[in-house]
């Protein structure tokens, strides 16, 4: 078994903390550790050092050889999502066909690690090897979901198959449906075991090189270009930036080569200012997490109603801090105009001390950096 750690970019909604020069993998948002840092700690118990690679933009090559010195790097020409991403390093890590590839983005929060590391040796050493009568199955970890988004992609397990594998319940997949509607996402909640698909992913590395040619043309692009930094930039010119799951998942599932496994590990993308609220307020000890409190975006220009126990998190003098809803808009509240991007955390006073906890964290490493 080896990881590939993705690293991209975006983290659009984490901004202005999130930014494109150092985006949400590589800041310290949960703890002092940087996501990046965190998820390669997490799987150093299940893999030897030189098994651990991480594939990123070259805007970001410093940021791992900074954060993460002792791993593997790959690095893209330019980001095109994660199909190009998975295609390159299938293509360039020489492993046996029937050696198992582990894939984890580097910017989630996972609460119970014990847990998440007995999920991916039953995905990695019993479920990648054969299961379900599929020989060389792609494994798919999910999440059981708690509202209707249109933020993840869903997985839908055939219920009326399945097993327990060392205390990890696991299912073939009948369909995986990624980013649905509003309309969609509705009716897919309330269907039994459907789960949030996570990014994860555990497979023989013949086994996806064998559906990458499948269903793309990435490894005939890619494959033919490595070795040469001037070709390989070509070939990224012409790739339409796909994400793994439309590029292969999608088409893999309809044709039954795919297999889910349950996983219940307090597991966040950390895809939101509310998802963030609530993790950090988890991480310092609140039994009901954020307490209700939201986030989101402010662009500039763009007028906000502000509540006398709203936050607004915004740059001054060079530095992000963070103001009370009164400090902004006056003692009562009121309208205001952004006038720049802005965070607004609705209902978040009462967290006031780990916010700026976590500027604080966010500072240091820019400066430290």
């Amino acid at each position: 078994m080896y990881v590939v750690i993705m690293a991209g970019g975006g983290g659009t909604r984490l901004w202005p903390l999130s930014r494109p020069d150092r985006p949400k993998p590589f800041l310290p948002l949960v703890g002092d550790e940087t996501l990046l840092q965190r998820t390669v700690r997490r799987v150093a118990p299940l893999v030897d050092e030189m098994d651990i690679f991480c594939v990123t933009d070259r805007r970001y090559g410093q940021l791992v050889r900074d954060q993460a010195p002792d791993i593997g790097l790959i690095v893209e020409p330019t980001g095109r999502n994660t199909g190009a991403a998975i295609a390159l390093a299938a293509r360039m890590i020489e492993r046996p066909d029937d050696e198992v590839m582990v894939v984890l983005p580097a910017d989630h929060w996972i609460e119970d690690e014990e847990g998440f590391r007995t999920v991916i040796r039953v995905a990695a050493e019993q479920l990648a090897t054969g299961t379900f009568d599929v020989e060389r199955p792609l494994v798919t970890l999910g999440v059981r979901p708690s509202h209707p988004s249109t933020d993840y992609g869903y997985l839908r397990p055939d219920t009326m198959r399945g097993i327990k594998v060392d205390g990890v319940r696991v299912h073939p997949l009948v369909g995986f449906e990624e980013k649905p509607t509003d309309a969609r996402a509705r009716e897919l909640i309330n269907l039994p075991g459907v789960a949030w698909n996570a990014g994860m992913f555990a497979w023989q590395r013949g086994a996806i090189r064998a559906a990458l040619e499948k269903y793309t043309p990435l490894s005939m692009l890619i494959d033919q270009a490595v070795g040469s930094d001037l070709a390989l930039a070509n070939a990224y010119d012409r790739i339409t930036p796909i994400s793994i799951d439309r590029a292969v998942m999608e088409s893999a599932a309809a044709d039954h080569q795919v297999v889910m496994g349950a996983m219940d590990v307090g597991w966040s993308d950390l895809g939101s200012w509310t998802a963030l609220l609530d993790a950090i307020a988890t991480a310092g000890g609140s039994a009901v997490g954020a307490d209700g409190a939201s986030g989101r975006v402010v662009q500039t220009g763009e007028a906000l109603d502000l509540g006398v126990d709203d936050l607004i998190i915004r740059a001054v003098d060079g530095r992000l801090v963070v103001e009370s809803g009164p400090a902004v808009a006056g003692a009562a509240g009121g309208t205001v105009v952004a006038e720049g991007v802005w965070a607004h955390l609705a209902g978040a006073r009462h967290l006031t001390a780990e916010i700026r906890s976590l500027l604080d964290r966010v500072d240091h490493e820019e400066v430290r950096a």
